[in-house]
């Protein structure tokens, strides 16, 4: 699987996701057309696939945090975490690939109501306390909000600042809102 999904988006940099068929894509990741289906219904999952595997990755660094944090807190670090690992010129190359198609934009967009969800059961296990359900949802919520408004940001600007120091504006920015002002 992670060898279709570096040809797909290898293909997709170089020659456009529109002009990348699944031809191309099977051929260039060695194997067949029908192999490819076994891993993806289409080519839009390759792009999909990145941004689901985003949210995994941030869930499972909610597990491991330290018991002493907040649950804000270990989804910032964890959110911070997993964008710095990912090279900038990268993260603006793949943005731009999945608004380059309505498509994919649309189950862009979709998929970060599967991610939201992915945090909840990450913040669910951490911090299990049924009275507490409400406000780890809105946390979710929350994170992936401040995940869309960094990444518009991100590619708004063309990538001048990273996602990293825009993700700590806007975490910093909720934190300011609730703590200080009236």
């Amino acid at each position: 699987m992670e060898r279709i999904t570096e040809a797909g988006i290898r293909l997709f940099l170089d020659r456009g996701y529109e002009a990348t068929t699944l031809d191309d894509i099977a051929a260039a990741a060695a194997i067949s057309r029908r192999s490819f289906f076994h891993y993806f219904k289409s080519k839009d999952d390759i792009l999909i696939s990145l941004q689901s595997g985003m949210g995994t990755t941030i869930a499972e660094a909610i597990r491991n945090a330290p018991p002493d944090k907040r649950p804000i807190e270990a989804v910032r670090d964890a959110v911070l975490d997993v964008c710095a690992a990912v090279p900038p010129d990268d993260m603006l190359a793949i943005d731009r690939l999945m608004r380059s198609s309505n498509t994919v934009q649309a189950r862009k967009q979709a998929s970060y109501v599967d991610q939201e969800r992915t945090l909840l059961a990450a913040l669910r296990e951490r911090w299990p306390e049924p009275e507490r359900e409400s406000a780890l949802k809105l946390v979710a919520m929350i994170a992936m909000g401040a995940i869309r408004l960094s990444t518009e940001a991100f590619n708004q600007e063309d990538g001048a600042r990273t996602m990293p120091t825009l993700l700590r504006e806007t975490f910093g920015a909720l934190e300011t809102e609730l703590l200080t002002r009236r």
